[in-house]
């Protein structure tokens, strides 16, 4: 037993140190290969992103996070469009339109006003309508547009300096670098009258996953080195600090500081959003109905106190549409900056998971799942106790998003999940087979002599015999007996005998053939099993082995040595006897023989 408990320890060290091995031989394996580590990180970045995805779709059908209210998109959809050419007879219209749409915002006290849109100079633009326009929109305080920034080449378009009231001011206490991956070398401007009048700028840039999909927003960005705020999150800003202020914090836990807001960040500094619902859930107020409204053609009117209003298109053929995690067709940009916006203002957005977390979360689902495989009595019990977690372990990676805002990750823990019980299996498998092994060892080896025991010697026998009758094949057999035996134990001990009885029993296996059966008949008695060979063969195999014992010295303590002879008496199926039990007593007869004629000899009945 102790054995057993011995060998099945040894078998989960192995299982452990398995598993060690596998993860760092892939460790090593990524640290020195690059084209490697790029395609295992664009292929586990890809599934788990896959699986946020998935998440926030069965979120969205739940109906949770809920829209806020103070939230309404102002947009130019097809029905906006088609008004539009009806009346101008052109796309873009006139911007003293949008001059008109602000004044009559205004006139309701919005919190903002916030235009997804670059107002670029144009060479068809009416100059009049773009100062008019321009007017108006610096008249407020609380108007925002867009700026871009690209990757041209200063050859192509000359990098402008953009003004100071624009940049930002970052604390940065943490290790996130917005100037190694979103330092951009140039950008297109806006009209000079936005730029440099009291209009409130942000930059339109979204930066895609490797699929394309829009999952991640980076709040800041960099130019010339300097920091620049991301439309929403200048708008967002503005809204929780009660007050046009350029000065964050990110504190060293990577959480960007905005009033009540602590928006997580990624070790790339991008915030995770929380989505909504598919299709735009936020209230949408179109274009062309206010347009009927400042005409006095639509009597319903909206009202816009105290709200954001983000101007932006969401007609198709606009092709201002992106790609995002909750729905496969394409998404209006203005919905991507009131999804923003509303993770902001109710401090919703998701979580990951530290490394330090990830890492407990995979030895935990590793060792739980492997516990569970190797101490089952039942395999299929620890099938379905496994698919059990893995589907528990799914659930609250749901649930942790959905209520807890928290991104823990699936694809890394469901792979650890099937390699551990994989593992386990193949543990459990050699642990039974070293059981087995030792059990069938106990049941068929001789404990002293290390020779097989006396039923192996029965058994092996009778089918000896059988398979000899069947193909008329010889089998002999070899008892010896150890010559006065008893006085080892009478001069020098038990523990000399013993000595006697495992050396006999090894120059007995090391002179015999690797077919031969050697085993301990009883006693100091042993017995050879000799499959297909004739009677003179097993004779000079006996004769061999007679000689070796009686030349060989035996050690019966550290210190005193003795010369042993035994006595041996062979016998052959079918020449000598037709069954098993007559065999072994033609044998002893021939032993007995050799005992009676002087000893140390082989005796042939």
């Amino acid at each position: 037993m102790k054995n057993l408990t011995k060998t099945k320890w040894f078998i989960f060290g192995t299982y452990i140190l398995l598993v060690l091995a596998t993860l760092l031989i892939g460790f090593v394996l990524l640290q020195n290969n690059n084209t490697l580590k790029n395609v295992f990180r664009l292929f586990f970045s890809v599934a788990e992103n896959r699986t946020f995805d998935y998440r926030q779709t069965i979120q969205v059908l739940h109906k949770r996070p809920v829209p806020n209210k103070d939230i309404v998109i102002l947009a130019i959809d097809d029905a906006s469009l088609e008004a539009i050419w009806d009346k101008y007879g052109e796309w873009p219209m006139p911007r003293n339109i949008y001059g008109d749409v602000i004044n009559y915002i205004e006139a309701e006290k919005p919190q903002a006003i916030v235009f997804d849109m670059m107002f670029i100079k144009a060479i068809r633009s009416d100059k009049s309508a773009d100062s008019y326009f321009t007017e108006t929109m610096n008249k407020y305080n609380n108007i925002y547009t867009g700026l871009n920034f690209d990757n041209l080449p200063a050859d192509v378009r000359k990098p402008a300096d953009l003004p100071e009231r624009i940049k930002l001011n970052i604390d940065n206490n943490s290790k996130i670098n917005y100037k190694a991956k979103y330092n951009f070398p140039n950008c297109r401007l806006i009209l000079p009258e936005l730029i440099n009048g009291k209009v409130q700028i942000g930059l339109t840039n979204v930066i895609r996953s490797n699929d394309g999909i829009i999952r991640f927003i980076s709040p800041v960005l960099a130019y010339k080195n300097e920091y620049y705020p991301y439309l929403a999150f200048k708008v967002g800003g503005d809204f929780l600090k009660s007050k046009q202020d350029n000065n964050y914090t990110i504190d060293k836990n990577r959480n960007l500081i905005a009033g009540y807001t602590k928006i997580p960040l990624n070790k790339d500094g991008e915030a995770i959003l929380n989505w909504y619902g598919e299709g735009g859930t936020h209230t949408i107020v179109p274009l062309y109905k206010i347009i009927q409204e400042m005409e006095g053609k639509n009597l319903n009117k909206f009202d816009f106190k105290d709200k954001i209003v983000i101007v932006g298109t969401t007609a198709q053929s606009l092709h201002d549409t992106k790609s995002i995690p909750i729905q496969s067709e394409t998404y209006p940009g203005a919905e991507i900056h009131a999804t923003f916006i509303n993770n902001m203002i109710d401090n919703n957005f998701i979580r990951q998971t530290s490394t330090t977390v990830n890492i407990l979360i995979l030895a935990g689902v590793i060792a739980l799942v492997g516990g569970i495989a190797m101490f089952s009595t039942s395999t299929l019990f620890a099938i379905l106790s496994t698919a059990l977690f893995t589907i528990a372990y799914l659930l609250i990676a749901y649930y942790t998003m959905e209520y807890y805002n928290l991104w823990i990750p699936v694809v890394f823990p469901v792979i650890a999940i099937i390699a551990a019980f994989t593992f386990s299996l193949i543990a459990k498998y050699l642990m039974k087979s070293r059981d087995f092994e030792y059990q069938y060892k106990l049941a068929t080896i001789d404990g002293l002599t290390e020779l097989y025991n006396h039923r192996y010697f029965q058994d092996t026998l009778k089918k000896q015999i059988e398979i000899s009758r069947r193909y008329n094949q010889p089998v002999s057999l070899i008892i010896c007996d150890i010559d006065f035996f008893k006085k080892f134990n009478d001069t020098y001990g038990h523990q000399a005998g013993d000595a006697v009885l495992r050396q006999v029993a090894q120059t007995l296996k090391k002179n015999s053939r690797t077919t031969d059966y050697v085993c301990r008949y009883g006693g100091e008695e042993m017995s050879i099993i000799l499959p297909n060979t004739k009677a003179e063969e097993a004779l000079m195999l006996a004769n061999r082995i007679c000689s070796a014992v009686s030349e060989k010295p035996f050690h019966l303590t550290p210190v005193d040595t003795a010369e042993v002879t035994i006595s041996l008496g062979v016998a052959t199926f079918p020449e000598n006897a037709q069954t098993p039990q007559d065999l072994i007593e033609w044998a002893d007869k021939g032993l007995y023989y050799a005992k009676e004629h002087g000893r140390n000899q082989v005796g042939r009945y």
